[in-house]
């Protein structure tokens, strides 16, 4: 079993392993031969690709673009959710049910349906083509699934607990800062990389109201492709350094990944 399971492993991890060794050959290298005969012949190796791609302009900012669209939009869907999952789970106000309701209903209007309008509103307003468009757009369309996810996490939460803890003298903010946060971290963790990787993979939504000036790593390296198709020197590091990041955030978190999926499926 545990061979199988060896074999699965290195069967998924195969694009990434050849993107890998693509990405520290030479040009001449990847044209004459596959990227397998790197086993064959090590010396081919070298760090020469990389050093192109960080004296790379376009692909630079569109990195540092890409930061500044994915952090804001994940941390914001991370902390309105959680206060709305909150409130909706716990504080009672007129017409909690029906607002909750119209949230969940959010959930079924597709990107694609409100790219044209909102494309529209935001060139009246002057957000088209800006960072602070992209992330207002992610942010907008990643809240519905946050509050409904919390909401809903939240909600399981003993009473007693709560009731125990207003007895103490808690009020609302105490409660949801030393009780509800504490115990919503693997659900909160889980919405947050799942948002991370959401925004940093997504091109859709970057190519149309991104700048053209600095666009997203996804739409830059596109565009490098439809503009010199040759240039693998610089596609194969960038495909790797844009693929290998949220790599990174999800094994840093895969604990409370882990934990927010288990304790979803307990319940």
């Amino acid at each position: 079993m545990r061979v199988f399971l060896v074999l699965i492993a290195l069967f998924w991890l195969m694009p990434t392993i050849g993107l890998l060794l693509s990405s520290l050959r030479s040009p001449a290298d990847i044209s004459a031969s596959g990227w397998w005969e790197v086993f064959t012949q090590p010396a081919q190796l070298t760090t020469e690709n990389y050093s192109r791609l960080l004296g790379n302009d376009t692909i630079t900012r569109s990195l540092l673009s890409t930061i500044l669209i994915t952090v804001p939009s994940t941390v914001l869907v991370v902390v309105i959710g959680s206060l709305a999952g909150y409130a909706f789970a716990w504080m009672d106000f007129p017409g909690r049910d029906w607002w909750f309701l119209a949230v969940v209903a959010l959930l079924v209007v597709p990107v694609q349906v409100a790219l044209v309008p909102v494309s529209k509103l935001f060139g009246e307003i002057g957000l088209f083509e800006t960072t602070a468009g992209v992330v207002l757009f992610h942010v907008a369309f990643g809240l519905p699934f946050a509050i409904f996810l919390l909401r809903n996490f939240f909600a399981e939460i003993p009473r007693e607990l709560l009731e125990a803890a207003r007895l103490d003298g808690a009020g609302e903010i105490r409660l949801f800062t030393r009780v509800v946060l504490p115990l919503g971290g693997p659900a909160i963790a889980s919405l947050g990389i799942f948002q991370f990787l959401w925004v940093w993979n997504d091109m859709l939504v970057a190519l149309i109201f991104a700048d053209s000036e600095s666009p997203p790593i996804t739409v830059a390296l596109q565009q490098q492709v439809r503009q010199f198709g040759n240039n693998i020197d610089v596609l194969a590091p960038g495909a790797f350094v844009s693929m290998v990041i949220p790599l990174a955030v999800f094994f840093a978190f895969q604990r409370q990944f882990v934990s927010g999926v288990m304790a979803g499926a307990v319940k």
